[in-house]
């Protein structure tokens, strides 16, 4: 610890880093620093100058903390520590005078905008702004820009930070917005009035420190002091990012990151950002029967007992969906088992092996992708599958990694070896590796595109092959939020989903809505939204979604992780696992546990690992057989990103959003 450098900051010595910046160095002290551009994760711009401290000893001017390293302090006259001051006059005199220029042409809009209350304009303005104005002349207005149905600008406002410039170019990957002008007619635009294509541009409503940039769905329905704020996961894709739901009475209102530097870093991808108007739409609310090939509606005693009737005595399949927490698979498991049946959680014919956690999960954290040097994609397009870890990769590809793909060619933010897209190229690799990747920390991502064809356990196979002779770390990305949970507790029958179903006589589909159901099966749907799954069923049981109920998930490295109730389920909707145990009593088959405490318990005995909240278990090493594989092409898993799921199909901002992807992926037609 001996390249740790002595400064003074405020009459506190500390000890930091030279390569520290002192803005961060201030934060390591315990002080705070105003700022306006400066972001922990964007490169430094220096031009908002709200950061300025005092270096004594050095030019009579303040200096921009965010842009001066601790190494370039010079010492005093006989060797005593540099000195910094972030409270002298001088530097008060300075922060003043730069929130007056700030202030000179912002509009008087924060009675009707939408970021007041959480504004850190607003906040500084509190500190080093004045009651009065020098100044008469007219104020400046811009033109507000079309950024699409997610962004609403306000350009006005706008303080010229470069933040959302700054992100769309490093962390998505996309070159639409630039600053153009100089003095008072710089302003930040879209290239050619473009609006913004990346799955990630939901991020610069959180980055913009003023109201510029503001959430088109939740303009003017709420103030964030009216909102009741709940710490929650994730779950529309597998990485299980952590996320803030604000709910007003019992609705959600939004969904915001938070930060987990070992899951998301501090972004969450647009699907998982504006879905919660899906959450009030298509709602089960109460539970139906069908009678002469009619829904009807009934109580909970009615549909109960019609479902435990159908069950008795008969064949009975149990599916798990994309969406379910661990506690409602382990409860229907337990059921359906009870009653001599199997359950399958692979649903989408994915040929993962239960029991073996270093296939379906892997050796490698998600965190393992900021210091690979080489990253190895097979059979997945992490930019539609999971958008904010391919932030990441890019991140990765920047500090010099390469990448490789093995798949389809697509648009992945940053640039890759095109390997192939079939079969062929994966046994070529296995076959004759030259060893450009031995030696170096690299990663192998297989996606489910990859495993859910006929030869999958083969593509596996090659993959893990791959991986240990590169001596490389190993990670399967699932698209399912609740698969790797479900695995975990083994909900799986030999044979996969066609040996579940076939044959059976009662299907019990907790919440599958992607799976087709022949005729001839008595089909008893549990979900929460009226969607495929609720069409072909014979009896609903109206379930709670994944804000409505506390339940344990398990994201695609292996973490587990708790959601948390922020609101209730509409109208007679009840909690998956509560559902399950009431029908368990009308089987004669009661499941041994009357509350989620008591089911917790019988899954952690069951599953011990479940128990160590937010920590990634090692796996051991155990790699499938090596099979001979077809030749086929590699198909992407997800054919249409906005719509996996039922409460992404029941969002009308999402549905504008595929129907602009589609219209934008369609050929342009020539004017003749």
């Amino acid at each position: 610890m001996s390249d740790l450098r002595k400064i003074i900051i405020d009459d506190h010595e500390v000890e930091v880093d030279p390569k520290l910046t002192l803005i961060q160095a201030c934060e390591q002290a315990g002080i705070e620093v105003p700022r306006f551009c400066y972001h922990e994760r964007l490169s430094i711009a220096g031009n908002c100058r709200m950061c300025l401290v005092e270096v004594v000893g050095g030019p009579p001017k303040p200096a921009a903390s965010c842009a001066m390293q601790v190494k370039d302090l010079r010492p005093g006259p006989e060797g005593q520590p540099p000195v910094v001051k972030t409270n002298s006059p001088m530097v008060k005199k300075a922060r003043e005078g730069v929130m007056e220029f700030l202030l000179i042409n912002h509009p008087l809009d924060c009675p009707i905008c939408d970021q007041g209350g959480e504004c850190d304009l607003q906040d500084q303005a509190m500190a080093y702004g004045v009651d009065f104005s020098r100044y008469r002349e007219p104020k400046r207005a811009s033109e507000d820009l079309d950024l699409g149905p997610l962004v609403e600008t306000h350009m006005t406002r706008c303080i010229s930070c470069t933040r959302c410039v700054r992100f769309t170019t490093e962390v998505a990957g996309i070159s639409q917005m630039g600053q153009t002008g100089r003095g008072e007619d710089a302003e930040i635009t879209s290239y050619l009035n473009q609006t913004l294509d990346s799955n990630l541009q939901g991020n610069i409503i959180d980055l913009c420190p003023v109201g510029a940039l503001v959430s088109k769905p939740y303009a003017f329905t709420a103030r964030p002091w009216e909102l009741t704020k709940t710490e929650t996961i994730d779950v529309m894709d597998a990485l299980g990012s952590s996320i803030r739901v604000d709910t007003k009475g019992r609705e959600v209102m939004r969904i915001l990151p938070r930060n987990h530097d070992g899951v998301n870093e501090e972004w969450i991808s647009d699907k998982t950002r504006f879905v919660w108007d899906g959450l009030r739409r298509q709602r089960l609310d109460k539970p139906y029967i069908r009678e002469n090939g009619k829904l009807r509606p009934a109580t909970w005693p009615e549909a109960l007992s019609k479902a435990a009737e159908a069950m008795k005595g008969r064949k009975v399949a149990g599916l798990i969906g994309d969406l379910a927490p661990v506690e409602a698979a382990f409860a229907l498991k337990q059921l359906v088992e009870g009653l001599g049946g199997s359950v399958e959680c692979r649903t989408d014919g994915a040929r993962l092996p239960a029991g073996n956690r270093s296939a379906y999960v892997g050796t490698a954290r998600i965190e393992d992708i900021d210091t690979a040097d080489a990253i190895m994609l097979i059979g997945t397009n992490p930019s539609d599958e999971a958008p904010v870890l391919n932030a990441r990769i890019r991140k990765a590809w920047l500090n010099g990694a390469k990448v490789g793909v093995v798949g389809p060619a697509v648009d992945l933010t940053y640039e890759y070896y095109h390997i192939g897209a079939d079969r062929a190229a994966l046994a070529k690799m296995t076959a004759n590796h030259d060893g450009d990747a031995i030696g170096k920390s690299t990663i192998v991502i297989v996606g489910q595109g990859a495993l859910r064809e006929a030869d999958g356990a083969a593509v596996l196979g090659h993959a893990m092959k791959f991986a240990e002779i590169t001596e490389s770390k190993f990670m399967v990305l699932h698209t399912a939020a609740s698969r790797v949970g479900a695995l975990d507790i083994g909900a799986v029958t030999d044979g996969g989903l066609s040996a579940a179903i076939d044959g059976a006589d009662v299907v019990y589909n907790l919440g599958a809505d992607e799976v087709e159901i022949g005729d001839g099966s008595f089909v008893i749907y549990q979900g929460s939204h009226g969607d495929r799954g609720a069409h072909r069923a014979d009896v609903i049981l109206p379930g709670a979604a994944y804000t409505e109920e506390n339940g344990l998930f398990v994201n695609t490295e292996g973490r587990p992780q708790l959601a948390l109730r922020a609101g209730f389920a509409p109208g007679e909707a009840k909690e998956n696992w509560a559902i399950l145990r009431a029908l368990s009593a009308e089987t004669g088959e009661a499941l041994p546990f009357d509350s989620l405490a008591q089911l917790r318990k019988a899954l952690i005995a069951a599953v011990p690992h479940l128990k160590k909240v937010d920590a990634v278990p090692s796996n051991d090493w155990a790699p499938v057989a090596v099979d001979d594989m077809g030749d086929a092409h590699f198909v992407p898993a997800i054919r249409d990103h906005y719509l996996t799921n039922p409460i992404a199909r029941a969002s009308q901002v999402l549905a504008e959003l595929s129907a602009n992807a589609a219209a934008r992926a369609a050929a342009p037609v020539a004017a003749e």
